[in-house]
């Protein structure tokens, strides 16, 4: 059965990037194969359609990238579907911190790269969770920026940074990047869009 769910994973992204391309979708920037450990940070979240844009970039970029996803989502008849789409199974029942369990991931001797949405919503939030940046830190791993522009029907990718230990300047120089983008939603984005 984990089979059929890797095989539908896989027809499902087929399907994104399908969609990506019939629909108009393009990439502005990318990510070079050999950088394997990094933190992309995909800003303004405001819709479930934003899955399927990152779906087919992730495969049109050629990159493995993850997301996280409580353990329990990946039990029986589900584990080879989200494994297959790049979820990624974190304990939320330990004691130890999501971001020591993800610097753990990044300690690891394979490659993990990890895709977050600093929102935590698609509700419109004034604040980001800045767990990634302190994630970011402590892994000694470099931030990359993302933004699904539904006004150009771009991915629009940034140079890779490093996290310069001033979070409040670096968190300023990421949302001026971010305010540009156009999302789905865009009342339901922190930044004004005119």
């Amino acid at each position: 059965f984990s089979v059929l769910c890797l095989m539908i994973s896989a027809l499902f992204t087929q399907l994104c990037v399908l969609w990506f391309k019939l629909t108009g979708w393009s990439l502005q920037g990318t990510i070079p194969l050999e950088q394997k450990q990094y933190i992309l940070v995909v800003a303004p979240h405001t819709s479930n359609i934003d899955f399927f844009v990152g779906v087919a970039a992730r495969k049109l970029l050629k990159i493995d990238v993850k997301y996280l996803a409580k353990k329990e989502l990946f039990k029986f008849p589900f584990r080879g579907l989200f494994l297959g789409l790049g979820g990624y199974p974190v304990d939320r029942s330990k004691k130890n911190s999501l971001v020591d369990q993800v610097v753990g991931f990044f300690n690891d001797p394979e490659d993990f790269a990890l895709c977050v949405t600093p929102e935590g919503s698609r509700k419109r939030m004034d604040t980001w969770k800045t767990g990634f940046y302190v994630m970011a830190q402590k892994a000694n791993v470099t931030i990359v920026m993302c933004g699904f522009d539904f006004a150009q029907k771009k991915v629009i990718i940034s140079d890779f940074f490093d996290p310069s230990g001033d979070m409040e300047s670096d968190l300023v120089y990421m949302h001026e990047f971010f305010e540009k983008i156009t999302p789905k939603h865009p009342e339901q984005s922190m930044y004004q869009h005119t």
